[in-house]
């Protein structure tokens, strides 16, 4: 694994939110930000995933409104990128493919945005972030352990995920990356991912996704909840229309589906467009 840096966070109590890829959606952004105010949870409770910089249309104002807010944050693979002066997101997307020809637009748009104080800050982030929260060892990565930008998945196999939580040693990841909200729970270790802020989960509606968590009782050590949510997408879309960034990916925004479902494996593929639904109050 290549030399990562990890943030050690003092013990956490209370309630946590957590979510990840804002791709510069400075509206979604700004609706999370009042949703966290009128739950009254605190900014050092409030943790981000990464790659708050993305496909619409304000990276360095998103980068600007997440360093105010002081909130817990960690490199994804598009601040890493922007930081080191590459050329691409670094996804790795296949050649030829849609994803890898809208990141030639979008990418160099944001490079262009990308302010002194915006690429300072992201030099600072961690890889990774780590904390105890109850009885819990929790990991904060983005795409997991081992590679920033792994597409890991509700439907990818346990055996796999395992390997993260053996070599990081925790009971809890929280996860960024993949797009989708989802959560796997196995051998009394929990992978969770929040989703993004930043663009619809592929389901068919507009909605957009974050992750509230709370310590349990004396039967349970920890509880969380998926949550979505509604913004001002309209203006997101409009932002993005006049930035001349990828159509594909603003109509997105409108219609609650992705362009295609290249990264997908063939489960979350069969899922594109059918509304997502979660019982509340989850417990391992």
């Amino acid at each position: 694994m290549p030399h990562t840096r990890t943030q050690i966070v003092p013990p956490l109590n209370g309630t946590l939110l957590i979510f990840g890829g804002v791709y510069s959606n400075l509206q979604a952004l700004k609706r999370l930000k009042e949703i966290a105010d009128e739950h009254q949870i605190h900014r050092t409770n409030i943790i981000c995933t990464g790659d708050v910089v993305g496909y619409c249309a304000e990276p360095d104002e998103s980068i600007r409104f997440v360093k105010a807010w002081g909130i817990h944050c960690i490199a994804g693979n598009v601040e890493i990128q922007l930081r080191e002066g590459e050329v691409d997101c670094g996804c790795n997307f296949e050649e030829g493919s849609r994803c890898a020809g809208f990141s030639l637009q979008w990418y160099p748009y944001a490079y262009s945005q990308m302010s002194g104080e915006a690429l300072e800050w992201m030099q600072a982030l961690p890889h990774h972030i780590r904390f105890e929260y109850g009885d819990k060892q929790c990991l904060v990565v983005h795409g997991s352990y081992f590679e920033v930008a792994e597409f890991i998945f509700g439907s990818t196999p346990w055996e796999h995920k395992q390997r993260n939580f053996d070599a990081a040693k925790v009971d809890v990841i929280l996860a960024g990356h993949s797009g989708l909200p989802f959560h796997h729970i196995q051998d009394g270790k929990m992978w969770l991912n929040a989703g993004v802020i930043g663009m619809p989960a592929n389901d068919g509606t507009r909605r957009v996704w974050y992750m509230l968590m709370n310590e349990g009782d004396s039967q349970q050590s920890l509880q969380f909840e998926h949550k979505a949510f509604e913004y001002n997408h309209t203006l997101a879309f409009q932002k993005m229309q006049e930035a001349q960034l990828p159509c594909e990916y603003a109509n997105t925004l409108l219609s609650g589906l992705w362009d295609n479902c290249e990264i997908l494996p063939p489960f979350e593929t069969q899922q594109q467009g059918i509304h997502i639904a979660f019982d509340q109050r989850l417990s391992p």
